[in-house]
C-alpha cells in the first residue's frame, strides 16, 4: 500500500511512500491512474481531472481549489491549489449526538492529593512572577536538586519574559496563566518567586488564586530578603518534606485528564498519528475520563467536523463565538485567517489551511464535546472539550497544561524536542522521521502508513503508553530535562 484515498468522495489520494512518476495506482471506483510526476511522500496526486476553480476534496470535504486545470495523476500542492477561506463564518447547528460505548475501569498508579485531585507526577514547580527574576529561579532550582529523592520526582522552574509592563487584558492573562499552572496537581509544591516591584504584584497572585492550600503553595520576593538563595532553598526543602509523604496508588482513569495537540505537521499527520491519537481521545472519554482539544485556528475549515458534536446549543454558541472571535483576532491584526500552514507543513504535504485543519482535528476522536474552555481555563466537565489557544507549539501546550491536563500527546511529522509541564508524549506519523530522531520520539504511529497495524492496533499501544507515563515513565523530553512554558501575549508592552 503506498497511497490512500482517505474518504470514497476524495478527488486526491495521499501518497504513503515517495510516488515516482509512471506509477500505477489502483484506486477505488477510479481505477488505475498513472502519477504524471514525481509524488512525494505526504503530498496529494489528483485520481481524476479537476477544472480550474473547482474544489480540491480529502477527508471528504474541500481544502481548497485549484487555480488551473489539471488532469490525473498530477501534483496538487502549492503551486496549483489556494484556499477556499476568507473571515468570520455563520455556523449553523446540526446535532448528531455522538454517543460512545462505556468501558470498565482501568487505572493507572499516580498520586492522590489532599483535596482529591490526582497526579501523574510527583515535583515541586518554582513560578517566576516576573522575567526579572528567571535566572534567580534557574538558580535555585539548581541548588535544590540535593532535595530529589525518594517520592520527590523533581524540581522544576518555569521561566517567561512577562509579569511586569503589561497593561489590561494581557497583565490579567498572564497572571490567570500563572495562577493556573499552580494549581496543576502534578506540583506537590509550588514556589511563587517574585522580584517585589513588578506590576504582577503579591497581592494580585493572592486574589487570582483565592483560597488555597497554605502548606502546598508558598512565597518569596526577592527584594524583602539579604539572600533569595538560602530563603528559597529553605522553603523548597520544607515543601520537599511534604512531597516525600506522597506515593503512588492505583488511580480509575475515569479522572485522567489528556491534552491533544499537534506540530510540524506532515501529509500524513492526519492520517497515521492524528486518528491515532483521536481513537485514544476516544478510548479515555468512553472509561469516564477527559480530553482536551485546543489550537483554534486549526480548526478553520473543518468546523463541520466538529462542531455538530456539541452536546447542546449552549455549548455551540460557545464553540462558534470562540471560533469566529479567533478569526477576528486575526483580522484585527491586519492579519488573514489563512496564514497557515508553515513551510515546514508545506515541505510535508500539507497545502491550505483547510488541508491542515481537516488533519488536525481528528486528534478529537468521534466524542460529543461537552464543554468550551477560555485561555488559562480549567476543566470542569468529563468528556471531550475544546480550549481556546493558539496553534503555536509551547504557547498551547501551557494551556494545556493550565486546563488540568496530566498527559499530553502531541504528533508530529517533522519532529521537535521540547515538553510542557505536563509529561508530553510526541507521536511520529511516519518511519522516516522515527529513524531519523529517536531520541526525540515516543511512540510510533507511522505503522499505520507502512501497513504493519492497522489505526485502532496503533491507538491500543499509544494508550498503553499513556498509562504506563501516567504511572510514571518518562517521556522522552522529561529524560532530556525539557520543562518549558511560553504566556500568550497580544497587548502593549510598557
Amino acid at each position: 500500500m503506498n497511497t490512500i484515498q482517505i474518504n470514497p468522495v476524495d478527488n486526491v489520494i495521499v501518497a504513503l511512500a515517495p510516488l515516482p512518476a509512471g506509477t500505477s495506482v489502483d484506486v477505488p471506483c477510479v481505477g488505475s491512474v498513472i502519477a504524471a510526476e514525481d509524488i512525494p511522500q505526504g503530498h496529494k496526486m489528483a485520481v481524476r481531472a479537476i477544472a480550474e476553480g473547482e474544489d480540491v476534496i480529502k477527508y471528504g470535504l474541500p481544502i481548497g481549489h485549484v487555480t488551473c486545470d489539471v488532469a490525473a495523476g498530477s501534483w496538487l500542492h502549492t503551486h496549483n491549489v489556494k484556499t477556499n477561506l476568507s473571515g468570520e463564518v455563520e455556523y449553523s447547528y446540526h446535532p448528531t449526538h455522538p454517543e460512545l460505548e462505556a468501558v470498565g475501569p482501568e487505572c493507572f498508579d499516580g498520586f492522590r492529593r489532599a483535596d482529591g485531585s490526582v497526579a501523574t507526577r510527583n515535583e515541586l514547580w518554582i513560578i517566576p512572577t516576573v522575567g526579572c527574576v528567571n535566572e534567580v529561579a534557574h538558580a535555585m532550582c539548581e541548588g535544590a536538586q540535593d532535595l530529589v529523592d525518594g517520592t520527590l520526582e523533581g524540581v522544576y522552574y518555569f521561566p517567561h519574559p512577562f509579569g511586569c509592563s503589561q497593561t489590561g487584558a494581557d497583565h490579567a492573562q498572564t497572571r490567570r496563566l500563572l495562577v493556573a499552572l499552580s494549581r496543576h496537581p502534578n506540583a506537590a509544591g509550588v514556589l511563587f518567586l517574585s522580584l517585589g516591584c513588578e506590576n504582577c504584584t503579591h497581592q494580585q497572585v493572592l486574589d487570582e488564586l483565592g483560597e488555597y492550600d497554605h502548606e502546598r503553595v508558598r512565597f518569596l520576593t526577592c527584594q524583602d530578603v539579604a539572600d533569595e538563595q538560602v530563603e528559597g532553598h529553605k522553603i523548597l526543602a520544607e515543601l520537599a518534606d511534604l512531597a516525600k509523604k506522597a506515593s503512588r496508588e492505583p488511580i480509575p482513569a475515569s479522572e485522567l485528564v489528556i491534552g491533544l495537540k499537534c506540530g510540524g505537521s506532515d501529509g500524513l499527520s492526519g492520517i497515521t498519528a492524528n486518528p491515532t491519537i483521536g481513537r485514544v481521545s476516544d478510548m479515555v472519554v468512553a472509561r469516564g475520563g477527559t480530553s482536551v482539544l485546543t489550537e483554534v485556528p486549526e480548526m478553520f475549515g473543518a468546523e463541520s467536523i466538529l462542531l455538530d458534536r456539541c452536546v447542546d446549543e449552549d455549548v455551540f454558541n460557545a464553540a462558534s463565538d470562540m471560533l469566529n472571535g479567533f478569526k477576528d483576532y486575526f483580522i484585527s491584526h491586519g492579519e488573514v485567517v489563512y496564514e497557515n500552514p508553515s513551510p515546514g507543513n508545506k515541505d510535508g504535504g500539507i497545502t491550505t489551511l483547510e488541508d491542515k485543519s481537516c488533519g488536525c482535528v481528528q486528534k478529537g476522536g468521534s466524542a460529543a464535546i461537552v464543554d468550551v474552555l477560555p485561555y488559562a481555563g480549567r476543566v470542569k466537565k468529563h468528556g471531550l472539550n475544546m480550549l481556546c489557544g493558539p496553534g503555536n507549539d509551547m504557547v498551547s501546550t501551557t494551556a494545556l497544561t493550565a486546563a488540568g491536563c496530566h498527559v499530553i500527546l502531541f504528533s508530529t511529522g517533522r519532529g521537535t524536542p521540547f515538553g510542557a509541564p505536563a509529561p508530553t508524549l510526541k507521536v511520529f506519523t511516519n518511519q522516516r522521521l522515527c529513524d531519523h530522531k529517536a531520541n526525540w520520539m515516543d511512540f510510533n504511529a507511522g505503522v499505520a502508513a507502512t501497513g504493519e497495524a492497522t489505526i485502532d492496533e496503533a491507538a491500543r499501544g499509544l494508550w498503553d503508553l499513556v498509562l504506563q507515563t501516567a504511572s510514571g515513565k518518562l517521556t522522552s523530553a522529561e529524560r532530556r530535562g525539557c520543562h518549558e512554558i511560553s504566556i500568550w501575549k497580544d497587548g502593549v508592552c510598557l
